[in-house]
């Protein structure tokens, strides 16, 4: 019997392995990967990664400077190195975030994203194989329009929970978005009360809008579903054009044969939504996100996190450098 995985691929959906233990990615075949700081922090505890700290706090000692300026460097190099292992694995690209910290910031967020390509392209990888992460903020949308536009570096526009954050990325021409599909979950559950599944799931719903609206108005840039908390979640949003799915999901796909019909079609009739705009209009694009409390919400608890479980990761850093 064919599993619920293959049935998944064979929608159209290119499945994206979420997860910086890339110990486990080459069991699900997946296409992509990606990772952020918590995947990472995650993944750098476990003593089969030891070597790739080693190796990123010899690259701070060799650089040199203070001991701040070394665990920024070592963290740079230990997401490279993370990167450089999951590209062995997978044939597409890895993502791999900017810092957090950086999400007001534009200057800085390209700033980023130049060295961690840098980084890439002096072990080998090609920047066409890389997508940097940084939060959908307007300042990222921007900073990724220019990266995109200047410099080739491809951007994965991640922590995205709104309509307007998604047309502002399209506008700018990136590549992916990622679209929190468990995280706007986890916001009405609290919010409402209430339990929702397949077509209800308001991060279900949200997805199809945003999958819908760029097919109709020819944007180019790929839907990734994200964050996931069920296989109904997915399995609603079969065809969609990626899904990055976490390894204990990937197992109960692949340890499955339930069928998983397409339900996302981009050459389907769909219903017609108006084309808005918020090209080169700051005060419209802060002013739309506010009206959607839950992505307001959302997009600043995401920021702040993906921030702490950084420092978290640092510190980790810090204590190698200093000993």
């Amino acid at each position: 019997m064919t599993t619920s995985l293959d049935q998944l691929k064979q929608t159209g959906t290119v499945v994206v392995s979420d997860s910086g233990d890339f110990e486990t990615i080459d069991v699900y075949k997946p296409q992509d990967a990606t990772t952020n700081p918590s995947l990472i922090l995650a993944a750098a505890n476990k003593p089969g990664y030891a070597r790739l700290i080693d190796a990123a706090t010899k690259y701070a000692k060799d650089k040199g400077g203070d001991l701040d300026a070394q665990v920024n460097n070592a963290m740079d190099r230990l997401l490279v190195e993370f990167g450089k292992e999951i590209l062995m694995i997978i044939p597409g690209r890895v993502s791999t975030e900017v810092d957090a910290r950086l999400s007001f910031d534009k200057e800085a967020t390209k700033a980023k994203a130049k060295q961690l390509i840098a980084l890439y392209e002096s072990v080998g990888v090609s920047r066409d194989r890389v997508l940097v992460k940084m939060a959908s903020t307007w300042e990222g949308i921007q900073a990724a329009r220019e990266l995109e536009k200047e410099d080739g570096i491809h951007c994965n526009l991640t922590l995205l929970f709104g309509f307007g954050q998604a047309v502002a990325c399209a506008e700018a021409g990136v590549t992916l978005i990622s679209p929190f599909v468990g995280r706007i979950l986890d916001w009405y559950k609290k919010s409402t009360g209430k339990n929702y599944e397949g077509d209800e799931d308001p991060g279900v719903q949200s997805v199809k809008k945003i999958f819908s609206y760029y097919k109709q108005h020819g944007y180019k840039t790929i839907v990734m579903g994200a964050s996931f908390r069920n296989v109904g979640e997915i399995k609603a949003l079969a065809g969609v054009d990626f899904l990055t799915i976490s390894p204990a999901l990937l197992e109960e796909l692949k340890n499955s044969t339930a069928p998983v019909p397409k339900k996302l079609d981009s050459t389907a009739k769909q219903e017609s939504i108006p084309k808005v705009s918020f090209i080169n209009n700051e005060a419209e694009f802060r002013w739309a996100l506010l009206q959607e409390q839950m992505a307001f919400d959302k997009l600043h608890e995401g920021i702040k996190k993906f921030a702490e479980d950084g420092e978290t990761l640092k510190e980790v850093l810090r204590k190698k450098l200093s000993a």
